[in-house]
Formats: C-alpha cells, structure tokens, sequence
C-alpha cells in the first residue's frame, strides 16, 4: 500500500479561517485553534488536554500553558503525518 501524502495542516487550517465567520488566529492561539476545529476552547478542556500531552508546569499560568499546548498539538499533528509550518513547532 503506498503512504499517503502528507496533510498540508496550514492550507487546511487557512481555509477554515478563511471561511469563518470569526477572525481566528490559529497560528498562535490555542483556543482560536480548538474554536476552528469546532473543539471545546474552555481552560478546563484545555487543562484535560495538557494533562493528556504531559505538561508539568503550573496549569494556573494559562498564557504559559496555552504556549506550551500550541506547540505540543503542532508538534503532534506534524509526528502524525501533517505538513506543519518550522516555526510552529520545535
């Protein structure tokens, strides 16, 4: 079976924007990012999420959090196939 091409996350992500009826800055917005993927934004839902992906540092620190979380779901989408812009990830 032959692999499949890689998703092309930023085009992908850019037509949702762009269809939106709200401006969303999911390049650096975690919560722009879940709202585009029509993804529960809340802090408890993006708590859960960080437990789930491991992080360690103090969850009451949202912005810090919130940055970490970004580059984490990037991160993830990219290991998994996604075609995902270098400075969005490590």
């Amino acid at each position: 079976m032959a692999a499949m091409a890689p998703v092309d996350v930023e085009a992908l992500l850019d037509d949702k924007a762009a269809k939106s009826d709200q401006t969303l800055n999911w390049r650096s917005s975690i919560v722009d990012l879940m709202k585009l993927l029509a993804l529960d934004s809340s802090l408890t839902e993006r708590k859960s999420l960080a437990t789930e992906l491991g992080y360690s540092q103090d969850m009451n620190d949202s912005a810090a959090m919130n940055i970490w979380l970004h580059r984490q779901v990037m991160n993830k989408l990219a290991a998994n196939g996604g075609k995902v812009p270098a400075e969005l990830k490590d």
